[in-house]
């Protein structure tokens, strides 16, 4: 076979992360700011510009997971112990969050308490995303193809600074987003808050960064040795070039400009974890090939992605296409 389905679906997985990272990150990041607004008609404009999609950002979430067990069943059996604290925190703190969106719209009296519910939800999901992408990268105890290693193996330094920057980069999307989408006060507020955040987005890159090839010597050796060191110097090129079409359009009152700026500066990020991780999907105990599902399995589940891709690509594409320009404060989305 000339192609191999195993490296398809693992970019295939890889892309279903990325697009739910990039997309309902923006909307954690916009519960993350809540504190920042205190008013409530800012809340709830702020909540009206991402109604109409923050479900629908969720389902690339549901791909992912659902994926790799199905695809990867070795990985996901080696991965989901190492990793139960903080993926069981994560998806308590999304369905609170759940809960808090819907029941702030339905009850005045008690409306501040679930803007808080909602906010904790989206820091406490934000966080625990990037406990557990740091958790990953420092290494999983694998033994006999199964995890070997301890209940807080998860929980280090690393993993916490990777929690903080995950926490930091979702507070840049939401200030982009609310600076693409709202106006008057609310925009410049956001504006402002996009420039202190992209200030501290990049204090962490550039930790992140320097940490990483001492974790393990894999990282070390496909980040400074040839060819693949051509490509780990490309990406901080880029997310210099990213960073200052980030910064630039903020400081010219761009408004569509510094959001895909800040969706570029998860791109190269994620482009360089899996420039670091590849052929592995658990970092030096299990590759691709080694933790994928037989053949057939992955023949069979690829007809089905070939349809179901597509098929949320287009709903996601129209829904934003539908509710794109700025939010109208008077009426909204709602």
């Amino acid at each position: 076979m000339w192609f191999d389905y195993s490296v398809i679906w693992a970019a295939i997985i890889a892309f279903a992360v990325l697009a739910y990272v990039v997309l309902d990150g923006f909307d954690l990041g916009v519960g993350i700011l809540f504190p920042f607004f205190p008013e409530r008609r800012d809340r709830d404009v702020m909540t009206n510009s991402i109604a109409p999609v923050w479900d629908g950002n969720e389902t690339w979430l549901v791909l992912g997971g659902g994926g790799l067990m199905a695809v990867f069943p070795v990985a996901y059996a080696t991965i989901l112990p190492a990793l139960y604290g903080p993926i069981i925190a994560m998806l308590l703190a999304l369905i609170f969050r759940g809960v808090a969106f819907e029941f702030r719209w339905r009850t005045h009296a008690t409306s501040r308490f679930w803007d808080r519910a909602f906010c904790l939800g989206s820091i406490v999901a934000a966080f625990t995303q990037g406990i557990a992408v740091g958790a990953l990268v420092q290494g999983i105890t694998v033994e006999d193809r199964a995890f070997a290693g301890g209940t807080w193996d998860w929980l280090s330094p690393f993993s916490l600074t990777t929690g903080v920057a995950v926490l930091v980069g979702y507070t840049l999307l939401g200030a982009t987003w609310l600076n693409l989408k709202t106006s008057g006060d609310l925009q410049a507020k956001a504006h402002k808050l996009a420039l202190w955040s992209c200030a501290a987005m990049f204090v962490l890159i550039g930790v992140i960064s320097i940490w990483t090839p001492f974790i393990h010597e894999i990282y070390f050796e496909r980040w400074f040795s040839w060819p693949t060191a051509f490509f780990s110097a490309l990406v901080p090129a880029l997310l210099l070039i990213c960073g200052y079409a980030l910064w630039h359009g903020l400081k010219t009152d761009k408004h569509l400009q510094p959001f895909l700026a800040a969706l570029g500066l998860f791109l190269l990020s994620f482009t360089g974890l899996g420039i670091s991780f590849y052929p592995y999907i658990v970092p030096g105990a299990l590759t691709i090939q080694e933790a994928s599902a037989p053949t057939e399995s992955l023949t069979f589940l690829l007809v089905g992605a070939a349809v179901l891709i597509p098929t949320i690509l287009a709903y996601t594409g129209y829904a934003y296409w539908v509710f794109r320009g700025k939010i109208d404060p008077e009426e909204g989305y709602h």
